[in-house]
């Protein structure tokens, strides 16, 4: 399954929302949400600085993943950004490959 890393940062409005539900509350929701879509949340943490919330999660294919990305920027609530991780092993797979690259100028 597709693992990513994704950061969150609240608009005033999803700010608002979690100051009146606290945090666990939202933390709880964001499991159940990705667990209805068949992945896994490994990591959720908050944060200050460049984002609000930190997470880990896996899906089971980048559809379902960009259907959950879509879903939560298109709420207006909240700017989610994700960048897909990847195993050892799967970088060693991509080390074999051979694509054919010329720079620039040469």
């Amino acid at each position: 399954m597709p693992t990513f890393l994704w950061r969150a940062s609240y608009t005033a409005e999803g700010s608002k929302g979690l100051m009146k539900d606290g945090g666990s509350k939202r933390r709880d929701f964001i499991q159940q949400m990705v667990t209805k879509a068949g992945g896994k949340l490994h990591a959720f943490y908050f944060a200050i600085g460049d984002a609000d919330v930190y997470g880990i999660t896996e899906f089971p294919d980048m559809a379902t993943a960009v259907a959950f990305s879509l879903s939560v920027n298109a709420s207006g609530a909240v700017n989610l950004r994700s960048t897909m991780l990847l195993t050892a092993e799967e970088m060693d797979a991509a080390t074999k490959k051979t694509v054919a690259y010329r720079p620039p100028g040469t």
